[in-house]
């Protein structure tokens, strides 16, 4: 049977079910597909920073990711064993005065969860195939036949949006040269285990960050990196690019895979019903852990925004939603983009690059900005 709502999202990843977590608690009805089976999706993203619990705490969520995830009080960049820049998050004005790492598989579970608390379950596996818009609402074709007929669509769908696609909204920028390397796995030695550290190195960054059950993320930028990162190829980066005084010993690898990085953002967040969020929106390199916590915090917002709408405001609050985060990514875009040159600098460049940022990184004006950015504390 074709099925009538308010507000259709389309992808369940963080970003979808933040934004259907918000609706359906603010009273709106809210349908969800997503294209690939519950569990499906891998699991990139891992950090979650101090401005996007405080978002998530109203909405019933916060306390569960807590609960069940590494909290991290400082971000160090180093060279090798060289400590460059220290990042303390524990004087932050914020309940949540850590990064908190936790997979991506398991922030999604936990939002599924208080989801389905909230009456709403993912329609799975399916496609969007057409996009039909008038004045009145939107109507979605899925992929078996039935219609979804909403006053508007919200397009969570990620970097290949599908929504955005049929809205015609142009996706600006370009690609990173390189690849990245993605693992999770079991170290020994070498690796502060408080710390989410980003390493440069000539052949490419490298973080190392902590997560539960006594394991490691580990992502690095490599030319051309394999389809599943083993043991070998993980011991290989992390000797080349990680600590040397003390050698971190790769003892397990227990999930890896690769992926292609962008930095593009959106043309508009908002083509008449037809609104993006997250990924949809804007890519960006990996280096400091922002992409999921900007897309959740799209996620809040936009959620937030239609339910006032629904309830009765201006359309043009939609304008607003569109207009205020467009530069936000643009301002996160930069910032990953700038750390990710300075980590990749080339060899004759990178004494005077160690010797600016280890100067720098004495000034508490200069930590506490870092440390305002990466938690997300600054876009309040």
């Amino acid at each position: 049977m074709d099925i009538t709502t308010e507000v259709l999202v389309v992808g369940a990843g963080p970003v979808g079910l933040t934004a259907a977590v918000v609706i359906a608690q603010r009273g709106r009805a809210v349908t969800v597909v997503d294209a690939q089976a519950e569990g499906a999706n891998t699991s990139r993203a891992a950090v979650v920073h101090s401005r996007t619990l405080e978002l998530l705490e109203p909405y019933g969520v916060t306390s569960r990711l807590v609960a069940h995830g590494t909290r991290v009080p400082t971000f160090t960049v180093r060279d090798r064993d060289r400590l460059l820049v220290r990042v303390p998050f524990g004087d932050l004005p914020t309940p949540y005065p850590y990064t908190l790492m936790l997979s991506q598989a398991d922030t999604e579970a936990h939002l599924r969860a208080r989801l389905k608390e909230l009456g709403v379950e993912v329609l799975r596996p399916r496609t969007v195939t057409a996009v039909a818009e008038d004045p009145s609402g939107v109507t979605a074709t899925l992929d078996d036949g039935r219609h979804v007929r909403a006053a508007y669509l919200v397009g969570a769908d990620g970097m290949r949006s599908t929504v955005r696609e049929h809205a015609g909204i142009a996706f600006e920028g370009g690609t990173y040269a390189e690849s990245f390397a993605l693992a999770d796995v079991r170290l020994r030695g070498g690796v502060p285990a408080e710390e989410v550290i980003l390493y440069f190195s000539p052949a490419g960054l490298v973080v190392v960050a902590p997560l539960p059950g006594d394991m490691y993320r580990i992502v690095a930028t490599v030319e051309e990196a394999p389809r599943e990162p083993d043991l070998a190829f993980v011991q290989a980066l992390l000797d080349e690019r990680g600590p040397r005084a003390e050698r971190a010993v790769v003892e397990e690898v227990v999930w890896g895979s690769r992926f292609r990085v962008h930095h593009r953002i959106a043309a508009t967040y908002r083509s008449g019903r037809l609104l993006l969020a997250g990924d949809a929106a804007h890519v960006h390199s990996p280096a400091g852990g922002q992409g999921m916590n900007l897309g959740i915090e799209d996620a809040v917002t936009l959620g937030e925004t239609l339910a006032r709408v629904l309830d009765g405001g201006s359309p043009d609050l939609l304008d607003a939603y569109a207009d205020a985060r467009r530069p936000v990514a643009e301002e996160v875009v930069g910032l990953a983009s700038r750390l990710t040159r300075l980590a990749t600098a080339g060899r004759a460049v990178r004494p005077l690059r160690n010797a600016v940022m280890g100067l720098a990184g004495r000034l508490p004006r200069v930590r506490r900005t870092l440390s305002w950015q990466l938690s997300g504390l600054s876009r309040r």
